[in-house]
């Protein structure tokens, strides 16, 4: 069986959008292409026509610090991404998950972008950049004039589309890109192109745990990213996201409202992790693990990681 017929390299975000919004139906984005080319070699993703490779358009290989913002395009290699110093320093839990991600090879093609446009629901990036607050900038084949790329995360508003050339750009949260389980709400033709961070200020910190199968399997039973802001030892905000906690990944939001305005003390923790199990579906998976177990890991993960970012904002 053939994986593809034809395979094209992309050099604009016009471009790319172009060629796959022509006939026929079944053209598909490829970057890293570690999750596609797999599912199509084992007939989980049915074989593409054409492959869009984006990986050298430049809106999606930007890496950029703002005044508020980090802005990291969706088809920077993992790789690169370690080494880029603002990762660690504003985003910290994003940096331990990528680290996680694979081995060596994998990360050395494996792109942001594609974690997250798989809509996996325990994918490692995507827990870290939705405890972090990301959103994200996708591009929609859509008529409109030319605009400078470099000034989209700068001069303008989160919530309105920009144009760049004849391509619209929209800003929208993490969580809008997720249909379900491996299934994205990405339109045909529509191109994930970056991920919008804030900037880490005083007093706030993140940190990223799992637990996964010693034999090899590449998803994780849980993991757990928390985004925490503490003064004292008071949690003035936090955010706390986890998966597989559901069809998507699951932002903890009872337990979050249980924990702002509250010291961080064993008592908060037993109450946010009660908040956590009422609000999670956790599931049975015969190659990973029972639900049970999952119930069990989350107020072990809540306490591991917190305990590492708290440790971090010091």
């Amino acid at each position: 069986m053939s994986t593809w017929n034809t395979y094209y390299q992309a050099h604009s975000l016009e471009d790319a959008i172009a060629v796959l919004t022509q006939s026929p139906s079944n053209n598909q984005i490829i970057a890293g292409g570690t999750d596609l080319l797999l599912e199509i070699q084992q007939g989980r993703h049915p074989p593409a026509h054409t492959l869009v490779d984006i990986t050298t358009i430049p809106e999606l290989n930007r890496l950029e610090v703002t005044s508020a913002y980090l802005w990291i395009g969706s088809a920077v290699p993992l790789a690169k991404l370690i080494t880029w110093q603002p990762l660690q320093q504003h985003c910290l839990a994003l940096y331990e998950a990528i680290n996680l991600i694979g081995g060596p090879q994998v990360r050395n093609v494996a792109t942001l972008g594609g974690n997250v446009a798989h809509a996996l629901p325990a994918a490692d990036g995507a827990i870290a950049l939705l405890a972090l607050d990301a959103t994200v900038w996708i591009a929609s084949p859509e008529n409109g004039r030319t605009i400078d790329s470099s000034q989209v995360n700068q001069s303008t508003p989160n919530n309105l589309p920009i144009e760049v050339g004849q391509v619209r750009l929209r800003n929208q949260p993490l969580l809008d890109c997720y249909a379900g389980p491996g299934k994205s709400t990405l339109s045909a033709g529509e191109i994930l192109v970056a991920f919008q961070i804030p900037l880490r200020k005083d007093g706030e910190s993140s940190a990223f745990r799992r637990v996964m199968r010693p034999q090899g399997v590449a998803i994780a039973i849980q993991n757990m990213a928390v985004w925490l802001h503490l003064e004292k030892d008071t949690i003035m905000d936090i955010r706390i996201a986890l998966g597989p906690a559901g069809p998507k990944p699951l932002r903890a939001h009872f337990a979050e409202e249980k924990m702002r305005g509250q010291k961080l003390s064993q008592a908060t923790l037993s109450e946010a992790t009660a908040a956590i199990l009422a609000e999670a579906r956790f599931r049975t998976s015969p190659h990973r693990a029972t639900a049970e177990y999952r119930q069990h890991l989350t107020s072990v993960l809540l306490n591991e990681t917190l305990a590492h970012a708290e440790a971090g904002r010091r």
